[in-house]
């Protein structure tokens, strides 16, 4: 049918559905008006990366009015900022997994409320590359964790729930295609290897604690390129379950930094 699935029976029994993150809720505001024709979701670390991407989507797409006024609905709360630009809806979602499942749940419900159909996600952000020139854009084909695996382990009382983190293969290639188009930049397709941490997780030799030796992170970091890994952030294993899940056709995008 295309629509967003939920698969939480509870939903069902509730009289309001508060979106608390978001500042959004089904009796505070009508959400299929909202939201209904939504077609793309952009998300991202920074708020003010996403009101940029949103002010650039609004000028691209040639809509009415002024980029520079773009409104953030949710600005009734700091966690978030959310943006639209016609049929794109830009948001933030903070560093790590923790952030971005919070606002992956809340965003969900409120796509499902909206009664959206045919929705795709895209994460875009910046990350550290692995053995590939620094400015290049990776478009995840898997995420994987620190152990170079295709999985994303959730807690969930008191059981370890493991879920699938394979994205959308259609859209990787469609996202391809789409870069031979643009040459100011190098892209490619890989692996992309999702921690819990920037330092000690990711092998940086910087943090306030390194347990490890130079060596020993270059080891590591050669074992993971060796597993297809090209780079390495924080969000990408809970995003492509989450998506994946929900029936949301998703992929994530970062460029490299360094």
């Amino acid at each position: 049918s295309g629509f967003v699935h939920v698969k939480n029976p509870h939903l069902d029994s509730m009289e309001e559905d508060v979106l608390y993150h978001l500042d959004l809720g089904t009796k505070t505001h009508n959400l299929p008006a909202m939201f209904g024709d939504i077609k793309f979701v952009c998300v991202g670390g920074s708020p003010n990366r996403m009101r940029a991407f949103a002010q650039f989507m609004h000028k691209e797409l040639g809509l009415a009015g002024d980029e520079e006024d773009l409104a953030d609905i949710c600005a009734g709360t700091d966690r978030y900022a959310m943006y639209r630009a016609g049929p794109v809806l830009s948001i933030s979602h903070g560093m790590g997994i923790p952030s971005i499942s919070i606002m992956l749940h809340e965003l969900i419900k409120l796509l499902h409320h909206a009664k959206c159909r045919d929705v795709t996600i895209i994460r875009i952000g910046t990350s550290g590359g692995l053995g590939i020139e620094a400015g290049s854009v990776v478009i995840t084909d898997t995420a994987v964790d620190s152990s170079f695996q295709p999985r994303f382990e959730q807690v969930v009382l008191d059981d370890v729930v493991v879920r699938s983190t394979e994205l959308d293969k259609d859209l990787v290639e469609e996202l391809l295609a789409c870069s031979k188009e643009i040459t100011d930049f190098p892209t490619l397709i890989g692996h992309t290897m999702c921690t819990y941490d920037f330092y000690e997780g990711q092998g940086r030799l910087d943090g306030a604690l390194c347990s490890f030796s130079s060596e020993k992170k270059l080891e590591y970091l050669k074992r993971a390129y060796d597993a297809g890994v090209r780079n390495i952030e924080m969000e990408s294993t809970a995003f492509a379950a989450l998506c994946g899940l929900c029936g949301l056709k998703g992929e994530s995008c970062a460029a490299l930094v360094s």
